[in-house]
């Protein structure tokens, strides 16, 4: 069935079919899609049926055909089953990206559940409010992560413990080699610890013998995924079959180079939209074969690209910025690649050309494409074509998906050309954010045209052609002596000097000005950190940066922190500067 819109009339389908001057842009891609209107894992199981023999799976050299996934899927539901997770009931997965997490993803969306997807290096008290926030009753991890389950487990409702191992998933001669390396690293769990082994889990599907499928919908809910929304509050964000259905369709449209075989590399996470979206379940929906990846390095990933010939990789900027400092990739051949995806935050465009030159000089025939989403319409929404470029865009829409630009928490649109807050609609816009219907209702609007639109919080542009620009985030916008800065306008300036590797850009409270614009500057190999050198700097930065936008210090760090995803976590840095501030006045 094609995914329905509810329109007020006809004249507001006329109205959104002419605000949608990207369609004649997108080349292959349909402007409409048909969606599949049932549950994520028959999806799946329909690929499965007619490739049964293609590899579905590659973890740490084993591979798990689709044949085999679908059985291994189906023996999982059932145990869970058995245990007692029934329709409706929320199933925690923390876990790196693995076969058992995949297993167990696919389960839960058989029985009728819906799985929660969080990070196995949160932290105890973040677990907890994430197993109560999804009022989960079973959690499934690693049995190197039990000891966060077993602190927290007396002050949530969790009812099962299922303990899964990275051994169990492991070919002998590696397996060996696990347990005397990194296994042996792994404190031991007592045996009479309250939990399910996995082995002896799966065996409980013997018990099970009917009504363990539960037919669901595609706007049956699914998937709880988190993110700080715009707010920065943390929130659960509820996800359907039909939101991750429409994705893998989209995924393809957009790609039509793409064919059954071909080979992803899964490094990111399945806690997040970008990693369980994309490299996950747009490939299994589509007869991908996935490269999982369940310690993320880039080392680790410029060998399993090589290793695999993958055909698509996806990553964050700091990951693309990451190879081109490899030694290991000097002599790389990426012929074999046919798309290179970045997402997850702005790709400045220095990068960009130095990734598509480190490409070219590679073999490779392709360049990267820079796309835009939010967790709310699970990952991207936004993708660069394959056939057309424009400096400093993140792309066109998806099929049946539309953007539009309007004054900041409004429904005033603005022309083109104009600069304002990022709306999106279409079918992978999430449900809600569970126990927060304020937010909502806040996020989630529907306005005259029929359509309910997604208030990002983001600024951009549109041009003419429907590309869209992405200025930066609303809520990280510096106000300084009444003034609009924008961090990541500033950082593509400092990025483009030729001793910067990386910068991050933020406000620092000030009591006469608000803020004043710091800047924190990651200098390349071999340039040592001097005054000489911040001199040099500032006084490029004033050839290129109004005065009232100029850093009034800049600092050198060896390093730049990290979010668990691989983006700078400028909050930190402003957390830090507030500390000191404080610190200051006391």
């Amino acid at each position: 069935m094609p995914c329905v819109r509810d329109f007020e009339d006809a004249s507001a389908q006329e109205t959104i079919t002419a605000k949608t001057p990207w369609i004649k842009n997108l080349g292959e891609a349909p402007a409409h899609l048909d969606y599949f209107q049932g549950s994520m894992f028959e999806r799946v199981r329909a690929i499965a049926e007619k490739y049964p023999g293609y590899i579905a799976l590659d973890f740490m050299g084993r591979a798990t055909t689709y044949r085999r996934l679908v059985e291994q899927v189906e023996e999982c539901a059932k145990a869970l089953k058995t245990i007692g997770v029934r329709e409706g009931d929320k199933v925690t997965i923390a876990m790196p990206n693995c076969p058992q997490a995949i297993f167990m993803f696919y389960a839960v969306n058989l029985v009728g559940g819906v799985a929660n997807m969080i990070h196995p290096l949160s932290s105890e008290k973040e677990i907890e409010f994430y197993l109560n926030e999804s009022e989960s009753v079973t959690v499934v991890t690693l049995d190197q992560f039990y000891g966060k389950i077993e602190a927290v487990r007396q002050n949530t409702s969790i009812v099962n413990v299922v303990i899964a191992s990275i051994r169990d998933e492991l070919s002998e001669p590696i397996r060996s080699g696990y347990m005397l390396t990194e296994g042996r690293k792994i404190e031991k769990i007592p045996k009479d610890a309250p939990v399910i082994r996995w082995e002896d889990f799966m065996r409980l599907s013997r018990c099970c013998f009917w009504n363990y499928k539960v037919e669901r919908k595609g706007d049956d809910p699914s998937v709880i995924l988190y993110s700080g929304g715009t707010t920065g509050t943390t929130k659960g964000i509820l996800l359907s079959n039909l939101n991750f259905n429409a994705l893998a369709e989209q995924i393809v449209a957009m790609n039509p180079m793409f064919r059954p075989g071909d080979r992803m590399l899964a490094a990111m996470p399945l806690f997040h939209g970008f990693g369980l979206g994309v490299c996950i379940h747009s490939m299994l929906a589509n007869g991908g074969r996935c490269i999982l990846v369940p310690r993320f390095t880039a080392k680790s990933y410029a060998k399993l690209i090589t290793k695999y010939k993958c055909n698509f990789i996806a990553g964050v900027p700091t990951l693309y910025e990451a190879l081109l400092r490899l030694p290991s990739m000097g002599n790389a051949d990426l012929s074999c690649l046919k798309g290179v995806f970045s997402g997850g935050d702005s790709l400045s465009v220095e990068l960009k050309k130095k990734f598509d030159a480190f490409l070219y000089d590679h073999h490779s025939v392709v360049q990267i494409r820079e796309g835009y989403g939010t967790t709310e319409c699970v990952t991207a929404s936004c993708l660069t074509p394959i056939h057309m470029v424009k400096e400093g865009s993140i792309g066109l829409p998806f099929p049946d998906t539309y953007y539009k630009i309007v004054k900041p928490g409004t429904d005033e649109e603005l022309p083109y050309g104009e600069e304002g807050e990022i709306l999106l609609a279409g079918p992978t816009v999430m449900q809600e954010y569970i126990k927060h219907p304020d937010e909502t209702a806040n996020t989630l609007r529907k306005h005259a045209d029929g359509l309910t639109w997604v208030y990002t919080g983001d600024l951009g542009m549109m041009d003419d052609d429907g590309f869209i620009f992405f200025r930066g985030r609303i809520k990280r916008m510096i106000v300084t002596s009444g003034y609009n800065v924008y961090p990541a306008q500033l950082e593509n300036i400092l990025d483009a000097h030729e001793k910067v590797h990386m910068s991050c850009v933020i406000g620092v409270p000030d009591p006469y000005k608000m803020q004043r614009v710091k800047a924190f500057v990651m200098l390349k190999p071999g340039v040592a950190a001097s005054d000489a050198v911040k001199q040099e700097l500032l006084a490029y930065c004033r050839l290129h940066i109004a005065k009232y936008a100029m850093p009034y210090d800049i600092e050198f760090r060896d390093s730049l922190p990290k979010t668990l995803v691989g983006k700078v976590a400028y909050r930190v840095l402003e957390e830090e500067a507030e500390r000191e501030m404080a610190n200051m006045q006391a």
